[in-house]
């Protein structure tokens, strides 16, 4: 495959590994280096728009001219946002607060095309989960597939534990594809 006339914003190999399966290879990878600390009483919805058009917007800075797509993905539970766990102690209560819970994987994508127009989608992928015994969250911590993750990964042993997916599967690993290809498109890109 040849590659598209785009710049990612993104080194995370799960969003490269979901454009190669629509057939979009970028021609560079940028990823964006920004404070990602969220605003006193934002919510998560704006929050994760913000974080992918600043991602965008950086990145478009550092090479004008060219198309630059970026993305962000959160878990939410309730109004509270899911951050990379630091730590097995941390992963450890997040998999206790996600146990036999619904929760949301908010995605948002954003395009920045040459000329600068920005076009931005955001997507709810809401997630039931089922009941987690203590032996499953010690294992699932301890898989460390969690690392580097905002909450989880779901394509792998956390797989098992989801009852039910109403959205974006792909939106959940970090790119909603629908989406992506629309402003991808949108854009030009083809």
């Amino acid at each position: 495959m040849t590659s598209k006339d785009f710049i990612l914003a993104s080194a995370s190999p799960q969003r490269i590994k979901l454009l190669e399966q629509i057939g979009y290879i970028p021609k560079a990878i940028c990823p964006a280096d920004i404070d990602e600390s969220e605003l006193q009483y934002e919510r998560p919805s704006s929050y994760v728009k913000r974080m992918a058009r600043e991602k965008a917007l950086k990145v478009y800075a550092e090479h004008r001219g060219e198309n630059v797509l970026a993305c962000d993905t959160i878990v939410v539970v309730g109004r509270r946002m899911l951050h990379k766990a630091k730590n097995d102690e941390e992963q450890t209560a997040v998999m206790k607060l996600l146990s036999g819970h619904a929760h949301k994987v908010l995605s948002a994508v954003c395009m920045v095309s040459k000329t600068g127009k920005i076009s931005e989608r955001l997507v709810s992928t809401r997630i039931l989960m089922k009941n987690l015994s203590s032996k499953e969250i010690k294992d699932y911590v301890a898989s460390q597939e969690w690392v580097g993750c905002s909450g989880y990964k779901i394509e792998g042993r956390m797989e098992a534990y989801v009852r039910r997916i109403i959205g974006s599967y792909s939106g959940i690993i970090g790119l909603p594809l629908y989406e992506t290809k629309n402003i991808l498109e949108g854009t030009g890109i083809k």
